[in-house]
C-alpha cells in the first residue's frame, strides 16, 4: 500500500543498480569478472577497474550528444557482448513512475544510433530489453509485445488484441501498487521467445476521477481499480516466438479471477517457465515450472499461512524488475519462507523434492544481496539485536555453519552493498540519522576500504562521536506486555523540569516501517521550520504489524486488525511515554499520511483523551474503498469478515472526535480515492463535529502537482499545528 513508499523503495532500487532516475531496469552494473563496472560518467558510459581505477570509455560523451546535446539516458544497458548500448530517453509518467518514452539502441561497432519503435506513437515505447544475443529489441507499446530486428526492418506486432482492458506485456493499475509489477515480458535464454503476462481487466469496473480545473468543463478520468471486495483481473502467462504465430498459454489451474500470478521467469533450461500464484486470499503460495511450448505444468513448491504469504519485492529489492535466483544451472533455487515463524532462505529443487533450509536463528532476512555460486555464498541483511538497523552478513550457499556478520562492529545505521560477482568487491553505502550518505568500496568478507586507512564510513562516524546527539532510540513496553521500538528528538536547549508539546509521527500498517535508523529520520517533511529548535518533543513508534524484522508473530498479529491492532498499540505506548514529566499531555498532536493519516483519523477518534490534535493526509476513511490485493491481503475478504473492515475504519468512530482535526486530501488521488474525504466530511457533519478541511485539486497521492504546492501544504500544516499545538517550554 501507498504510492509514497512505493516511489521510496524504486528510488532505493535505483540507486542500488547504479542506473540513473527513470525506468529500471535489471542489468547488473558488474561485470562478471566482479572486477570493474559500467557507470555513467561527465565522459560519457565508462567501464571502470575498482582496483586500479583505470576507465575505459565504451560510449563517449560525444557519441551520446548525437542524440540530444547534454542529455543523460534516464536508463541503459549493454547487451552481453557490450557491442549495442539500450538507452532510454524522453520519458513519461505511467501512474507512478517514468516507464513511457523512446529507445534508442547504438551499435558501437558502426558508431549508429538506431531508434526504436518506426511508425509507433513517440514516446509510448514501455520497457524494451535486449535479446539474449542481441540481434533484437522487444518493447511494449500502446498495450501490445513489439519485436524488432535490429540490423533492420520494422516493428512486429506479437499480440495485436491489446487495449486499455486487455493489456499485454505490463500491468493494471493495481498489480503495479500492491505487487510491483510493471515490466510484464521476459526473453527466453536463446533470445528465440518471449514469456509475458496477459491482464484482462474487462470485468473490474472503472473508477472514475474528475477533472475540474483543466477546462471550463469537467473531465472524467476512469481507472480500472477493483475495490476489496471485488475479484481480480484475470491474469494468464503466454510464451510467443519473435517470428510471431500463435500464443501458447501456460495451463496453470484455478479460476484466473481468484488468484495472482506476482511472478515468472524463464528456468534456464530455456524450456520452461516458472511462475508463482497466489490464491485470491494470499493465504496459499504456489510455484508452478511450465512447460513453454504446450503450457503443462508442474508444482515444484507451495506453502501455506494462516494470514497472509509475504511476497517479493518485500525480501529482495533487487527482484522489482525480473531475476531469479538460481542454483545448479537451474536445478534449484533461493527461496525466503516463513514457513519456521522467521523469514528465512531456502533451496528449493526443481524436482519438487523437500526443500532445505539456509539460514537457521530467531531472526529475519531483510534483503537478499547476491546470490554467488562463485564463492560459494549467499550475502544478505539482517539485524537479528535492533529492528531499526541492517548489516551484511553471508553464509554458505548449502547452509553449513552460521551466518557470519561481514558489516564492522561500531557503526550502527542502515548499510546497504553491491556486492560483486565473486564476492571480493562491494560498493558499501551507510546511513544513519545522522549521516545523509557515505560510499565507499570495501573487500570482502575482511570489509576493509579500498585505498588504505579507516574509510570514508568510519571517518563520517568518528566525526560526530564527540557532538551530543539530538535522538534517542528507544524500546517502551505497554501495559499489553507489547514492546515497541521509537525514536524521541527532544526540543533545542532541553529542560526535563520543564513541560513540551509532543508530536507523534505515525504510519502503523503493514506497508513501511518508521523507526529506522537512517538519515530523514526524526525530520517532518510538512512543518516548516525546525521542530526541535521551536520547542517541540518530535517522536515515532512501530507498533504490531509493521514490516519490522521481528518474527512473522510480530508482522502478522494485525491480521484482519488493521485499525484496532495498531492503533491500541501506539495509543499504550502514547500512553506510557506521557508519564513521563516533561512531557505536556494538553499539548499532544499527531500526523500520517495515506496509512499514517487512517491512523491519525482512528487515533484522534478513539483515543481522544490522549491525542488533542490531529493532521490525516490522504487517508483511507473506510476500508472497503481500498484496492482489493493490499486490503484482502491484510483484512480477509469482506464477505467473510465485514465487520473486521467497519471496526477498522476510521469513520465508524467519527462521530467520537472531540480534538482540532486538518483532513488534506487530493481530489485526483487514484490511489486512496478523494470519496474517502467526502464519506469521512459526511460522517463529521451528521454528528455536528467542527474540524478544518483542505482539498488539493487534481493533485494525486503524493499532493506534489502544480506550482506552489509543497511549500503550500507545508505552511498549511505548520500553521494548523502552532496554533493548536503551541510550541515552546511551559
Amino acid at each position: 500500500m501507498h504510492c509514497l513508499i512505493r516511489i521510496l523503495l524504486a528510488l532505493h532500487a535505483l540507486l542500488i543498480t547504479g542506473i540513473t532516475v527513470g525506468q529500471p531496469g535489471s542489468s547488473d552494473p558488474w561485470l562478471p569478472d566482479g572486477k570493474a563496472r559500467v557507470e555513467f560518467t561527465e565522459k560519457g558510459i565508462v567501464q571502470i577497474n575498482v582496483m586500479s581505477g583505470a576507465e575505459e570509455v565504451l560510449v563517449s560523451r560525444s557519441q551520446l550528444d548525437q542524440l540530444q546535446a547534454g542529455m543523460e539516458p534516464a536508463a541503459f544497458r549493454f547487451s552481453q557482448d557490450m557491442q549495442r548500448l539500450l538507452v532510454f530517453t524522453n520519458t513519461a509518467r505511467v501512474w507512478r513512475y517514468e516507464t513511457r518514452g523512446d529507445y534508442h539502441v547504438f551499435d558501437r561497432k558502426t558508431g549508429r544510433w538506431r531508434q526504436l519503435g518506426s511508425g509507433l506513437s513517440a514516446q509510448s515505447l514501455m520497457f524494451a530489453k535486449l535479446s539474449p544475443d542481441g540481434r533484437r529489441a522487444a518493447y511494449v507499446s500502446n498495450y501490445n509485445l513489439y519485436v524488432e530486428d535490429l540490423a533492420g526492418g520494422v516493428p512486429k506486432a506479437l499480440t495485436k488484441d491489446g487495449h486499455r482492458r486487455l493489456i499485454n506485456g505490463t500491468f493494471d493499475w493495481v498489480y503495479e501498487e500492491e505487487f510491483a509489477c510493471r515490466d510484464g515480458f521476459r526473453w527466453s535464454p536463446d533470445g528465440q521467445r518471449i514469456a509475458f503476462w496477459q491482464v484482462n481487466a474487462a470485468g473490474t469496473r472503472d473508477f472514475l476521477m474528475m477533472n475540474n480545473t483543466d477546462s471550463i468543463y469537467s473531465r472524467v478520468i476512469p481507472v480500472e481499480y477493483p475495490k476489496v471486495g471485488e475479484p481480480p483481473s484475470a491474469v494468464r502467462i503466454g510464451v510467443v516466438s519473435v517470428s510471431g504465430g500463435p500464443v501458447s498459454w501456460m495451463k496453470i489451474p484455478g479460476d484466473p479471477r481468484q488468484h495472482y500470478l506476482p511472478r515468472m521467469e524463464w528456468v534456464p533450461d530455456g524450456r520452461r517457465v516458472i511462475v508463482q500464484q497466489l490464491d485470491r486470499k494470499q493465504q496459499q503460495s504456489k510455484l508452478f515450472a511450465c512447460d513453454a511450448t504446450v503450457g503443462g505444468v508442474q508444482l515444484v513448491f507451495s506453502e501455506r499461512d494462516s494470514a497472509w504469504v509475504d511476497i517479493l519485492p518485500n525480501w529482495d529489492e533487487g527482484y522489482a524488475y525480473g531475476g531469479w535466483d538460481w542454483l545448479e544451472g537451474g536445478r534449484a533455487f533461493v527461496w525466503a519462507s516463513e514457513t519456521d515463524g522467521w523469514r528465512h532462505l531456502w533451496r528449493v529443487p526443481m524436482d519438487g523434492s523437500a526443500p532445505r533450509l539456509i539460514t537457521r536463528g530467531d531472526y529475519d532476512l531483510i534483503d537478499l544481496d547476491r546470490v554467488d555460486e562463485l564463492s560459494g555464498f549467499i550475502y544478505f541483511s539482517a539485524s537479528p539485536d535492533d529492528a531499526t538497523r541492517r548489516y551484511l552478513y553471508r553464509i554458505r550457499i548449502d547452509g553449513g555453519g552460521p551466518a557470519e556478520r561481514l558489516t564492522p562492529e561500531g557503526q550502527p545505521g542502515t548499510h546497504e552493498y553491491e556486492i560483486a560477482p565473486g564476492g571480493a568487491l562491494a560498493i558499501h553505502r551507510f546511513t544513519n540519522h545522522r549521516i545523509p550518505g557515505v560510499s565507499e568500496w570495501v573487500s570482502l568478507p575482511d570489509h576493509r576500504p579500498l585505498g588504505g586507512g579507516k574509510g570514508p564510513v568510519a571517518d563520517a562516524i568518528a566525526k560526530l562521536a564527540s557532538i551530543p546527539d539530538p535522538m534517542e532510540f528507544f524500546r517502551v513496553k505497554t501495559a499489553d506486555g507489547v514492546e515497541l521500538d521509537g525514536w524521541m528528538v527532544k526540543p533545542a536547549g532541553f529542560d526535563p523540569s520543564k513541560k513540551y508539546p509532543v508530536v507523534f509521527h505515525v504510519y502503523s500498517e503493514p506497508a513501511s516501517q518508521t523507526v529506522t535508523d537512517r538519515f530523514g529520520t526524526g525530520r517532518n517533511r510538512i512543518y516548516e521550520g525546525d521542530m526541535s529548535k521551536d520547542g517541540y518533543i518530535y517522536i515515532s513508534l512501530d507498533n504490531r504489524g509493521t514490516p519490522a524484522p521481528k518474527g512473522s508473530a510480530w508482522r502478522k498479529s494485525i491480521y484482519r486488525k488493521i485499525g484496532v491492532v495498531n492503533i491500541r498499540d501506539q495509543a499504550m505506548a502514547a500512553k506510557e511515554l506521557l508519564k513521563r514529566t516533561y512531557m505536556d499531555t494538553s499539548r499532544v498532536a499527531v500526523w500520517g499520511w495515506s496509512g499514517g493519516g487512517s491512523a491519525t483519523l482512528n487515533l484522534m477518534f478513539r483515543h481522544p483523551d490522549i491525542y488533542k490534535t490531529g493532521i490525516s493526509i490522504a487517508a483511507v476513511a473506510n476500508q472497503l474503498t481500498y484496492d482489493n490485493i493490499y486490503q484482502e491481503r491484510y483484512m480477509g475478504l469482506p464477505s467473510e469478515n465485514r465487520a473486521d473492515f467497519i471496526e477498522g475504519s476510521p469513520v465508524t468512530h467519527a462521530r467520537h472526535l472531540r480534538g482540532n482535526l486538518l483532513y488534506i486530501h487530493g481530489t485526483a488521488d487514484d490511489n486512496v480515492h478523494y470519496q474517502n474525504a467526502e464519506i469521512l466530511i459526511n460522517e463529521l457533519v451528521r454528528h455536528g463535529r467542527l474540524f478544518s478541511f483542505m482539498a488539493y485539486p487534481g493533485r494525486a497521492h503524493g499532493i506534489r502537482e502544480g506550482e506552489g504546492t509543497t511549500a503550500h501544504l507545508r505552511k498549511l500544516c505548520t500553521d494548523f499545528l502552532r496554533r493548536h499545538c503551541p510550541p515552546g517550554a511551559r
